[in-house]
């Protein structure tokens, strides 16, 4: 959601020996784009995260193993992309490969509409399959309704994530506070803050941080079952349940007892971010792909993080995806630039930069505090803890998610309401279809 060495020609060429990869690599045909001298990628990951870091690796990498086609790199919003999408990928500007959000109401809804590429023989031809775990694989397919978890593959995660508290050490440490493991032993924490007269959670109200939040509160009464029910539609899903009544009105609780600011409904994660980084706030409620950009720009004091307290249930799945547009002119070339981002050496590197890689070597992970995070990640996984996230289940519900929670916020809407909103268009989706 946000992000040169030396011998690099001949590790490039190494790399493109072991996997096969020439410009020519997958299907041949004109219309797969094989003799295509160009390649159009784009991605929303900030040049210093985990994702960015390994990519820009893997553009340099796919330089050198396809002389004399030009990359061209453009890097978007997520937001501009989350909202973009349908208009670009039905026009002549499509790019060739892009990074898109995963779930049924993004890549799931493209796949429907027959915007994405079918990239099912690519990914076991290349071993795709091999690499990515059946709950990896859960966001990489999607049936003709565009329901993850099967039917053919249209896009490849080379990455995981899940959402975790992020701590500053030393203001804990100033108010003699241990790092808590139980839901009332975190609003404990929380109250010293306010106390003190400190704000505890950085929150972006503007975007997605402030609705994870709230299914993080929904997530500490919930099972297995109701997230099959909500994300898969296994079953009808009662909005005035106890699961997210209690995340709607816990949330609310939390903005009146001070652990939320209001004016946070305002905040753009970006700007939440930065104001964790600065040392301005104790505690940042958000994914993993921040991992490596606090590594790398928090310098003014020790920080750590820990799972949302009580909880066996997170969001999280693999990462967004790589697509291939079904109007990319060089689907060929983008299925060798998928190749090149899960191979052990970008992976390793995605590994080392602070973000969770779904096939690396675990013995190439040097850092203990970046191990620790893939390490979290693969218990979570194996534990069957990924909730993916809120906004999943219906078109156009991320923004009706981050509307409803700012009304919860700057206290122009009522848990009850909230819910009621949340509802609507979450039970229209499964009217459409026929559900």
């Amino acid at each position: 959601m946000f992000r040169s060495r030396p011998g690099l020609v001949a590790g490039a060429l190494l790399l493109a020996a072991s996997l096969g990869l020439t410009a020519c690599g997958g299907d041949d045909s004109a219309d797969e784009g094989a003799d295509a001298k160009s390649l159009t990628l784009w991605h929303y990951e900030g040049p210093t995260s985990a994702m960015g870091i390994a990519w820009t690796k893997a553009i340099e990498l796919f330089k050198a193993s396809h002389p004399g086609v030009e990359v061209k790199f453009e890097e978007k919003g997520f937001e501009q992309i989350q909202q973009n999408a349908q208009m670009i990928l039905n026009s002549d500007s499509a790019p060739d490969i892009m990074e898109y959000n995963k779930g049924n109401a993004t890549a799931g809804l493209l796949s429907k509409q027959g915007l994405l590429t079918d990239i099912s023989a690519e990914m076991t031809s290349r071993g795709w399959d091999k690499k990515l775990s059946p709950s990896l694989q859960t966001t990489s397919r999607y049936d003709e309704d565009g329901i993850m978890g099967s039917g053919n593959f249209y896009g490849v995660p080379n990455y995981g994530e899940f959402v975790t508290v992020y701590y500053n050490k030393a203001l804990f440490d100033k108010y003699k506070l241990a790092v808590p493991t139980s839901l009332d032993e975190f609003t404990k924490v929380m109250d010293t803050f306010v106390q003190n007269k400190v704000t505890p959670l950085a929150v972006g109200g503007a975007e997605y941080p402030a609705q994870q939040i709230f299914y993080e509160l929904a997530l500490s009464k919930s099972d297995r079952a109701f997230v099959d029910d909500y994300q898969l539609y296994k079953n009808k899903v009662d909005f005035k349940g106890p699961q997210l009544s209690y995340g709607a009105q816990t949330f609310a609780d939390w903005v009146s007892k001070g652990y939320i600011s209001k004016d946070s409904a305002g905040i753009k994660a970006e700007d939440m971010g930065v104001s964790f980084t600065q040392g301005k706030f104790p505690i940042l409620i958000s994914g993993s792909w921040w991992y490596g950009r606090f590594a790398s720009e928090i310098k003014d004091f020790e920080w750590g993080t820990f799972l949302f307290p009580g909880n066996t249930l997170h969001p999280g799945s693999s990462g967004n995806l790589w697509v291939v547009p079904e109007k990319s002119k060089a689907k060929a070339l983008a299925y060798d630039f998928i190749d090149i981002t899960m191979s052990p050496e970008v992976q390793a590197l995605l590994g080392n930069s602070g973000g969770v890689p779904v096939a690396a070597d675990p013995s190439q992970i040097t850092d203990p505090k970046n191990k620790e995070l893939v390490e979290t990640f693969n218990k979570i996984s194996t534990g069957d803890g990924l909730a993916f996230y809120p906004d999943w289940p219906a078109p156009g519900y991320y923004d009706v998610l981050v509307s409803g929670v700012q009304g919860l916020i700057n206290g122009s809407k009522t848990p009850d309401a909230f819910l009621g909103e949340i509802a609507k268009p979450y039970e229209e989706n499964l009217a459409d279809l026929g559900k």
